[in-house]
């Protein structure tokens, strides 16, 4: 048994659950034990009696009393988990250090569960969680059938340090698409705005983005404006084109409502750009009816190292790089970023 400790959170653990900082701290006790002292008022924080849930800040003082010194048996943190989702999430790491992880999704997978998803990128996410630390945690998003960068925190000053640089636009995101015929001009920007239109099922399913001409954003409810660079690499003809794409802001489909307004869907979009070789989504013959588009590269500050930037790449899936070889497309011709800087 160990005597009463007064401990400081560290300037890299806060912004995380007083329980969670505990658990970390001390593996040997249980969820439960964490409950109940904070219940008698025998662990505090600056003092005070403190809950679970309250937040903690570097800086901050906790009172331990004496804990029990035999630790909890470890727990491998891939228990529980499909071995192949385990080798699957560990194959797609593309950068990591001991703060994030950089991961180049699939196609198809969903990132986080909802109605019908038992399989998503959060659950799996488990199996890379280090001995007596937090599962690492996705910052932002990726649609189901759109592949590429993604990252996940591994502390959770990281966590909220990454919020910030993403709701900021302090992120720079270059998506690469292979889209239906050839823009005209082949650069420029599209500032439609975007709307929740409603879906045609019973409860609603199937909803999707509508655009708005951005002198009628402010007129519409629920409208917010959006912009997307768009740079055409190659094309085949007037068949498709590779385009590169920057989202500016952050919208929900955007590239894809974007890109479908402008008469340029998103090859296999079949949402945005329809299903048929007459809607215009797929091209046919022996190119994939996937989604073409993929999150190329992501550059941000580096969320607690402010010297450091990081850009990260993701190479192409299996489907996008059948599809630039058939059309002819060289990855040697591609600037990885072609816009100017705001």
């Amino acid at each position: 048994m160990s005597g009463v400790q007064i401990l400081e959170i560290g300037p890299e653990e806060g912004e995380q659950r007083l329980d969670r900082w505990l658990r970390r701290k001390f593996p040997q006790i249980t969820q439960g034990a964490v409950e109940k002292l904070l219940r008698t008022g025998q662990i505090r924080l600056d003092g005070a009696r403190a809950k679970s849930s309250d937040r903690v800040e570097p800086g901050q003082k906790v009172r331990v009393p004496p804990l029990p010194d035999e630790p909890a048996p470890p727990r491998d943190p891939a228990e529980g988990l499909d071995p192949e989702d385990v080798s699957a999430v560990r194959d797609m790491i593309i950068y990591e250090d001991k703060y994030l992880f950089a991961l180049n999704k699939p196609p198809g997978l969903a990132t986080q569960g909802g109605s019908g998803v038992t399989r998503h990128l959060d659950g799996m996410l488990e199996a890379l969680r280090l001995p007596g630390k937090d599962k690492p945690r996705l910052v932002h998003r990726l649609d189901r059938d759109t592949s590429g960068v993604i990252l996940a925190a591994r502390t959770s000053q990281a966590a909220a340090r990454l919020g910030e640089l993403f709701f900021s636009r302090a992120t720079r995101k270059i998506y690469w698409a292979a889209v239906v015929g050839r823009p005209v001009p082949d650069h420029g920007i599209i500032r439609y705005g975007l709307v929740k239109g409603s879906g045609h099922g019973p409860k609603g399913e199937a909803e999707k983005m509508r655009c708005i001409h951005p002198n009628e954003v402010d007129k519409t409810e629920g409208a917010k404006r959006a912009r997307t660079d768009y740079f055409t690499v190659d094309s085949a003809g007037k068949r498709a084109s590779w385009s590169i794409l920057r989202p500016v802001t952050g919208r929900t489909h955007q590239l894809r409502a974007h890109m479908a307004e402008i008469g340029h869907p998103i090859v296999g979009d079949g949402k945005y750009g329809g299903s048929s070789v007459e809607d215009g989504a797929q091209l046919g013959g022996e190119i994939s009816r996937k989604l073409h588009l993929h999150a190329r590269s992501l550059t941000l500050p580096h969320p607690i190292e402010p010297r450091r930037t990081l850009t990260i790449s993701a190479p192409l899936p299996d489907h996008m790089r059948r599809t630039w070889a058939s059309l002819g497309w060289s990855l040697r011709d591609a600037p990885e970023d072609p816009f100017p800087e705001d």
